[in-house]
């Protein structure tokens, strides 16, 4: 073991690369997913109660502030994560894999992230 190896521990001076960054948001945006799938599933449960309980779903979904920034989250995450899961994919074909074309991808990766959650923030408010 090589004693005189640096050690960093400190998290807020590491500078990670970018496909770091959106491998790290990939998996970020999983957890976001399984989370805001417990709301999306409430919605549902709600919707096909009764007509009454659509009207529910609908009113709150319509009126409902923290309602609507929970569905852009969930929907955010969404987006995000299909992005960089066809990211990961073209890497598991033997693409994008040099350091270059990886920093360009995740550049992509991003660019395009934040187009659809921007989007997304237009279609649901």
């Amino acid at each position: 073991m090589n004693k005189k190896r640096p050690v960093n521990l400190d998290l807020q001076t590491i500078k990670l690369p970018l496909p770091a960054v959106t491998s790290i948001l990939h998996r970020v945006t999983g957890v976001a997913l399984f989370f805001g799938a417990i709301f999306a599933m409430y919605l549902l449960g709600l919707s096909l109660e009764s007509q009454s309980g659509f009207n529910a779903a609908a009113d709150l979904l319509r009126d409902s502030f923290l309602a609507k920034l929970i569905t852009w989250g969930f929907v955010s995450a969404l987006l995000y994560h299909l992005v960089a899961g066809v990211k990961h994919l073209i890497m598991d074909f033997g693409y994008c894999e040099e350091l270059e074309s990886g920093r360009l991808a995740a550049k992509v990766t991003l660019i395009a992230g934040v187009v659809l959650v921007l989007l997304a923030g237009v279609w649901i408010w």
